[in-house]
Formats: C-alpha cells, sequence, structure tokens
C-alpha cells in the first residue's frame, strides 16, 4: 500500500481509506499476500459508466441542438465602431 501512497504525497493511512472505496465500488480487487496488498484495476466497472454516460450524452446533445436551432446565428458587432466618431 505504501508504493500507491508515496507518488500521491499522501498517508498510508489516506492510500488506505482511498483503495477501500474503489474496492468496494468494484473498480479494483485485492488481495492480500502475506503483508503485501496486491490491487488490480478492474475496468468493468468503468465500461459501464461510460455507456450510462454516452446515453445521456446523446440526450443533451440532440436538446441542446434543437434548442440552438430556435436562435438566429450570432451577429458579429464591431465594438471599435463607438469609438471612431
Amino acid at each position: 500500500m505504501s508504493e500507491l501512497a508515496h507518488p500521491f504525497a499522501m498517508s498510508l493511512a489516506a492510500a488506505s481509506k482511498h483503495v477501500k472505496v474503489l474496492e468496494q465500488a468494484g473498480l479494483i480487487r485485492r488481495s492480500i499476500q502475506g503483508r503485501t496488498h496486491v490491487c488490480a484495476l478492474d475496468p468493468a466497472p468503468l465500461a459501464e459508466g461510460r455507456a450510462w454516460l454516452s446515453a445521456y450524452e446523446r440526450f443533451w446533445s440532440e436538446r441542446l441542438d434543437a434548442l440552438d436551432a430556435l436562435f438566429p446565428p450570432e451577429i458579429e458587432i464591431d465594438d471599435d465602431a463607438d469609438h471612431r466618431g
């Protein structure tokens, strides 16, 4: 666990808490070999989350595109025109 904590400038206790949260979320698997805790990433839950977010991305993209179509294109205004007199 200390190898995980070292690059992030955090205490061993903080790293342990983070690992436990990731383990409970199913994002990592941990096995204990003697005094060594071996952690491995499990990408499957991330793929499920990405699929869920993708559906919402399509949903909001379609809604925002429809909203955008309701408004005329922006008109550029020359800010310097007021100062030329």
